[in-house]
Parts: structure tokens; C-alpha cells; sequence
């Protein structure tokens, strides 16, 4: 059998806690912020945890990482 490779997309956006959770950056803090209000900013930079459905694919696309 041969070895999967990992998305390398994936890998520079995600990153696996400890528990199994799957950590990222909120979208949005690239350009067009002047429109944003200070406290939407604050809070999109923060990471935030992914839901399980969404930690499926994730682990479909990194599959040695779990």
C-alpha cells in the first residue's frame, strides 16, 4: 500500500490540538477592513475550533496527522 499524501493546503491552515481538534484562522482580515467595525476585527482574530463534520474532511486530507 502506498503512502497518502498530505494536502499541502491543509497543512499550512490547520493545525490539530492535542484532543483532536482542529484549530483556524477566521476568513475576512486580508483587505476591505476599513468597512469592519473594531470589535468584528477583534473577534476575527481569534482562532476558532472546527465542527465534527467539518473535522472529517479534514482528516481525509491529512491523513496522518490524527
Amino acid at each position: 500500500m502506498y503512502k497518502m499524501k498530505t494536502h499541502s493546503g491543509a497543512k499550512k491552515r490547520f493545525k490539530i490540538t492535542k484532543n483532536n481538534h482542529v484549530k483556524c484562522k477566521k476568513s475576512g482580515q486580508r483587505h476591505l477592513l476599513v468597512g469592519d467595525s473594531g470589535n468584528q476585527n477583534r473577534i476575527a482574530r481569534k482562532p476558532i475550533v472546527l465542527s465534527k463534520s467539518n473535522i472529517k474532511i479534514i482528516k481525509f486530507l491529512m491523513p496522518y496527522q490524527f
